[in-house]
């Protein structure tokens, strides 16, 4: 500290060692260039899965006997049983961020989700239609 009270601010002296000046880079490999993926590589080409084709099922949009709520249906379901059926409604409800249930072999998700109901079918391999009004 200087006469006057103040800290001085232009740097001092130096640290007194460097700790690292004894390491020797002796017993160490080359340094090479590794290719890093996604950067210096080709693009890798996507793995082509084959079109499945599980059939046509029918998307509907009711409202009659619900108190005037809408509801969306999915119908015509062939080949599948019911722990398939919640696996995909549990996946709809979850996209769709709302409720819904497997009754008598029909998906029935709460309200107007067609789009949604109708990409994740896609994505099952179904040939999702929309039926009705």
């Amino acid at each position: 500290m200087a006469a006057d009270g103040k800290i001085p601010t232009d740097g001092g002296q130096g640290l007194g060692q460097n700790p690292f000046a004894a390491l020797n880079a002796g017993g160490l490999p080359s340094a090479k260039v590794a290719a890093r993926p996604g950067r210096d590589m080709a693009p890798a080409k996507p793995k082509a899965q084959p079109a499945r084709n599980r059939g046509r099922v029918d998307i509907l949009r009711e409202t009659g006997n619900r108190g005037g709520k809408t509801v969306t249906v999915v119908t015509g379901f062939v080949g599948i049983g019911q722990p398939e059926k919640e696996q995909l409604a549990k996946k709809m409800r979850a996209a769709c961020g709302c409720g819904g249930t497997v009754k008598d072999g029909r998906i029935e998700i709460q309200g107007d989700q067609r789009e949604t109901v109708a990409r994740i079918l896609a994505e099952a391999g179904f040939r999702p239609v929309f039926a009705g009004g």
